[in-house]
């Protein structure tokens, strides 16, 4: 998993597989959820991200150990 922000767009994108997108729906105003041609989403899209997640901390909890892996 990856999280992308783009501070130009204010916008977070959070990569939840490396699938591609074949498919995208709008939830909710401004967060879009992507899918993969099986329709498993593999992808979260958040615009005005600063207004509505708290961008300032990341925290992390009950990773399974094979995947303790994190990199700056």
């Amino acid at each position: 998993m990856k999280l992308n922000y783009y501070k130009d767009t204010d916008s977070l994108y959070i990569d939840l597989s490396s699938k591609l997108s074949t498919n995208s729906r709008e939830i909710s105003e401004g967060l879009v959820l992507d899918f993969d041609a099986e329709g498993n989403i593999v992808g979260i899209d958040i615009d005005n991200a600063s207004r509505k997640v708290d961008l300032r901390e990341i925290s992390l909890s009950k990773i399974p150990s094979e995947t303790e892996r994190l990199t700056a």
